[in-house]
């Protein structure tokens, strides 16, 4: 198990009280980190899962595979990051809802706010007025639904230094 995993499943079994926490959910969490190391751009990214609840996901990226010529971090790198996280997000509720399906990004808003001289620190939630049971239900009737996701990132403590407002789609796989 990487790192980055056992110290997910950690941080997954600590905060998720409400969340059952049995080995599947941690072996998917394993999976879903070996996802992002097998895509390449996540692979340069080095995208890492640090937490989840049932409704927020957590990702983190080092400043240094992700830093432009002004020494801050590079606008895709932090549009990439908040996207990765969003689409974790979505997968991650499919499996806590026992489905399997594609999920895709369908359009994304990014709102670049201030420069990011830190490592990247990005946090995925569903839109306010977006309902997680219902996405489900609408999947388990029609085989695709979709979702409204915010995410943001930036350094711990400090305001967003970019924003992306998106809509995610999964498909029902087979």
């Amino acid at each position: 198990m990487c790192a980055h995993a056992m110290h997910y499943a950690s941080l997954h079994r600590r905060h998720n009280r409400t969340m059952a926490t049995d080995l599947s959910f941690d072996a998917f969490l394993q999976q879903l980190q070996r996802q992002f190391e097998a895509m390449p751009p996540a692979a340069a990214l080095q995208v890492a899962l640090q937490g989840c609840t049932e409704r927020r996901l957590h990702v983190t990226a080092p400043l240094a595979a992700n830093i432009n010529d002004k020494g801050n971090a590079f606008g895709g790198s932090l549009g990439s990051v908040m996207t990765l996280a969003g689409w974790a997000l979505v997968n991650c509720q499919l499996h806590l809802a026992g489905l399997h399906g594609d999920v895709y990004v369908a359009e994304t808003q990014v709102r670049y706010l201030a420069p990011l001289y830190a490592d990247l620190h990005a946090q995925a939630a569903a839109e306010v007025d977006a309902d997680w049971d219902v996405f489900v239900q609408t999947f388990r009737r029609r085989g695709r639904a979709r979702i409204g996701i915010q995410a943001q990132v930036g350094a711990p403590g400090a305001a967003a230094a970019a924003t992306l407002s998106g809509r995610f789609v999964a498909i029902a796989k087979g």
